[in-house]
């Protein structure tokens, strides 16, 4: 794949699961994910010679947006607010319920571990478990059994507001 004369077509597929992940990490602020989503992807242009075709480019492009993501939040070290703005940009005609529904879950998700985080986050996009293990390194195996562990205890969050 000759990533120079796809780029446009990459950033065109994966811009917006990029946002999507770097919003789940950012706890819902929406100007440090769109920095993280413009930083991810000025580094997967930077090192577009060293991605050697090996695994899906998905899931390159992945690991990139949530070590960068990881890398910003550690140096900083910060823990951020969920902010009411980014639920305003994930709903649409959704009611009071839903809505309520969706803060709780984001809170949930910010409670989780970095790895967790990133895992049910690239789930919640749709990526396949198979990919999901490429990307943080595990068995496909694993990758089921954490994500039915993971999704476990959000349930408990959203239940009992606690993890």
């Amino acid at each position: 794949m000759n990533l120079e004369k796809d780029f446009d077509q990459i950033f065109h597929n994966y811009s917006d699961k990029v946002y999507r992940l770097c919003l789940g990490y950012a706890a819902g602020d929406i100007a440090l994910a769109q920095d993280w989503q413009q930083e991810t992807f000025i580094k997967v242009w930077k090192h577009r010679k060293s991605f050697k075709g090996e695994s899906n480019i998905s899931t390159w492009i992945y690991r990139i947006a949530a070590n960068t993501c990881l890398g910003d939040l550690r140096s900083l070290k910060k823990q951020l607010p969920l902010k009411e703005e980014a639920l305003a940009q994930l709903r649409s005609d959704e009611t009071e319920t839903q809505e309520d529904q969706i803060w709780q879950m984001y809170q949930c998700i910010d409670q989780l571990t970095p790895q967790n985080k990133t895992m049910i986050l690239l789930e919640l996009e749709a990526v396949p478990q198979a990919e999901i293990g490429q990307t943080m390194g595990l068995k496909h195996g694993a990758v089921r059994t954490r994500l039915n562990r993971i999704r476990q205890s959000l349930l408990k969050c959203l239940t009992n507001g606690k993890r």
